[in-house]
C-alpha cells in the first residue's frame, strides 16, 4: 500500500512538473496611460484631451511556443475631453474609458528577453461622468469599434513571472457622445478617426 502511495505521489509530481514546463497560459496586470491626440475636423469641431491613467488585465493562451491569442479588459480613472464647436461653443466632458479587445500575439525569444508584436479588433466604451467636470447633461455613453496594435518586450524574472512593457495603439472614431448634427444640442461630431496612444507596463504570471 505504501509503495502504491509513493508511486502515485511521484506520478503526480511528474505531471505537475510537466505542466509547469509547458505553461500555455498567462495572465498579466498592467498600469496604462491613454493619450488622445488633438483633433481638428471639416465640421469645424476641435477636440482637446488630457492624459488618462488606468489599468489593463490581459489573458493569453499559447497556440505554439511563439504565438498566442490574447483577450484584454482595460479601464481608465478619468480624463477630460473638450469640444470646441465653431470657435464659440465649448463642451467639456469628463470621461471614463473602457477597453474590450482581442489580439493575435507573435513573440520572439532571445535568452530572457521576449519581444512581441500584436494586433486585433476591439472596442472602446466612452462613459461620461456626470459631475461638475461635465458641462452638458445631454452627453451619452458611446461604444466605438476599432483596431488594436502594439509592440513590446517581456523580461523573464522566473519560469512563472515576467515584466512586460508595451507601446499600444488603438485606432477608432472620435466620439460625439450622441450629440451629432441631427440633434438639437451643439454638434460634437468630427467625422474623424484618430490613433490613441496606449502604453502599458506590468507583470505577467504563467501557468
Amino acid at each position: 500500500m505504501k509503495k502504491i502511495a509513493v508511486i502515485a505521489f511521484l506520478l503526480a509530481v511528474c505531471v505537475a512538473a510537466g505542466r509547469a514546463q509547458e505553461s500555455r497560459q498567462d495572465i498579466s496586470v498592467s498600469g496604462t496611460a491613454l493619450v488622445e491626440p488633438f483633433v481638428a475636423s471639416s465640421t469645424d469641431v476641435q477636440v482637446h484631451s488630457n492624459t488618462a491613467f488606468g489599468g489593463l488585465l490581459s489573458y493569453r493562451f499559447m497556440l505554439t511556443p511563439n504565438s498566442a491569442l490574447e483577450a484584454n479588459y482595460g479601464i481608465t480613472y478619468q480624463n477630460s475631453m473638450r469640444f470646441i464647436s465653431g470657435n464659440t461653443n465649448t463642451v467639456k466632458v469628463l470621461v471614463r474609458t473602457q477597453e474590450i479587445s482581442g489580439a493575435y500575439v507573435r513573440s520572439f525569444t532571445f535568452k530572457k528577453f521576449n519581444p512581441f508584436v500584436e494586433g486585433g479588433p476591439g472596442a472602446l466604451i466612452f462613459l461620461p461622468i456626470r459631475n461638475s467636470g461635465t458641462t452638458s447633461l445631454d452627453v451619452k455613453q458611446q461604444t466605438s469599434v476599432g483596431g488594436l496594435y502594439g509592440a513590446g518586450i517581456a523580461y523573464e524574472l522566473s519560469p512563472s513571472f515576467d515584466i512586460r512593457a508595451e507601446f499600444r495603439g488603438f485606432v477608432t472614431k472620435v466620439p460625439n457622445f450622441g450629440q451629432g448634427s441631427g440633434t438639437n444640442q451643439i454638434n460634437l461630431s468630427t467625422n474623424k478617426w484618430y490613433n490613441i496612444y496606449y502604453p502599458a507596463i506590468g507583470v505577467a504570471y504563467h501557468f
